[in-house]
């Protein structure tokens, strides 16, 4: 029997001190300098951290951008998330674990080791690419949102010549962001909350 997944995780009670919000938060400079610090986050097993709202997992939510379109897909039955299974998303998302650290620092440096190997594992991209954080994502309106925490990647992409890497990637695609809106009642709660702020970007 293989060792349960451990995932790294903040108290709920950082997140409430910072400011919680519900939706979409474009300040992620200053929440990502804290919840990042070494002190104040920490590995959790992941069955009771699924249910457990006194803390927050956190999880990059990596989106894919390309001449004005952006990646969409639909997850399959091997999702990790089985409560999202059959919805559409724009969003490439997974737990940060302790096999991400590395010896110079447990914080920034393991959180985006994670982010680049979570891709990795999920996609084939071809060209290069630009990264940058726009936001941080938080829907306590259902029980998924409530233990987790989104930190919003944007990814401006050379090339649209991006395939899926697993099973749970379906139907990928590239949209432009009219079709996304036109269709944001098929997609994830935090896909749907991404779309809205893309709105504003223009």
């Amino acid at each position: 029997m293989s060792a349960e997944e451990h995932i790294l995780v903040i108290p709920r009670a950082l997140f409430d001190e910072l400011g919680a919000f519900q939706g979409f938060q474009p300040d992620a400079q200053r929440y990502l300098d804290a919840i990042l610090a070494p002190e104040v986050n920490f590995f959790l097993p992941r069955g009771p951290a699924e249910n457990d709202p006194t803390h927050k997992q956190i999880i990059p939510y990596s989106i894919f951008h390309h001449q004005g379109r952006y990646l969409v897909y639909k997850r399959g039955g091997k999702s990790g998330e089985k409560r999202l299974v059959a919805k559409q998303s724009i969003g490439i998302g997974g737990h940060i674990n302790p096999h991400d650290e590395r010896e110079d620092s447990l914080a920034r440096t393991t959180y985006f080791n994670g982010v680049e190997r979570e891709i990795a594992e999920e996609l084939r991209i071809a060209g290069g690419h630009t990264n940058e954080v726009i936001g941080l994502i938080n829907d306590d309106s259902n029980e998924v949102g409530q233990v987790h925490l989104g930190v919003v990647h944007l990814f401006d992409l050379e090339t649209d010549d991006v395939v899926s890497n697993e099973d749970a990637i379906q139907d990928l695609r590239f949209v432009p962001l009219d079709e996304l809106v036109a269709n944001k009642d098929t997609l994830e709660t935090w896909s749907s909350i991404c779309v809205a702020h893309l709105q504003t970007r223009g």
